[in-house]
């Protein structure tokens, strides 16, 4: 029996709403994933929406909103992430026990959706850097091992 591709490893972004940040974090990082990568994002109190202004700011850089609505955080979505990455989750009081608890990494950026187009837009760049400096380390691990 011949077996398919591996499984690509998956990055969870995480925020409180699933509006702003996460999406545009994983829309960033799947634009471009390193080998064997991908990611999705979730909230701990998802929004019904996506912030308005999430998806013409992903737009600038010639990005799209990822397919799905904001969409709550869950254990599923927490055991298939190899890497979570939180973004300012955990200073909320609805962030789960059980996410304290799983290895992360915490961004801790500050949530866009209550600031000007200036601020808004100045969150999202720091997220392109981020996930830029996430996709070279994940990349190099990957040629690390390989050699």
């Amino acid at each position: 029996m011949r077996r398919g591709a591996p499984a690509p490893s998956s990055v969870l972004f995480v925020c409180v709403e699933n509006a702003c940040r996460s999406l545009m974090a994983e829309a960033m990082f799947n634009a471009r994933p390193p080998p064997g990568w991908m990611s999705s994002s979730a909230g701990t109190r998802p929004s019904a929406h996506p912030n308005p202004r999430t998806g013409p700011f992903l737009a600038e850089l010639g990005l799209s909103l990822p397919p799905h609505p904001p969409q709550p955080l869950t254990p599923e979505l927490l055991s298939q992430a190899r890497l979570v990455i939180t973004l300012g989750c955990l200073n909320d009081a609805s962030c789960p026990a059980y996410l304290r608890m799983a290895e992360s990494r915490d961004w801790g950026l500050p949530d866009p959706a209550g600031m000007d187009d200036a601020g808004f837009r100045e969150v999202r760049d720091r997220l392109v850097t981020r996930v830029e400096r996430l996709r070279e380390e994940l990349a190099s691990r990957a040629t690390a091992r390989s050699a």
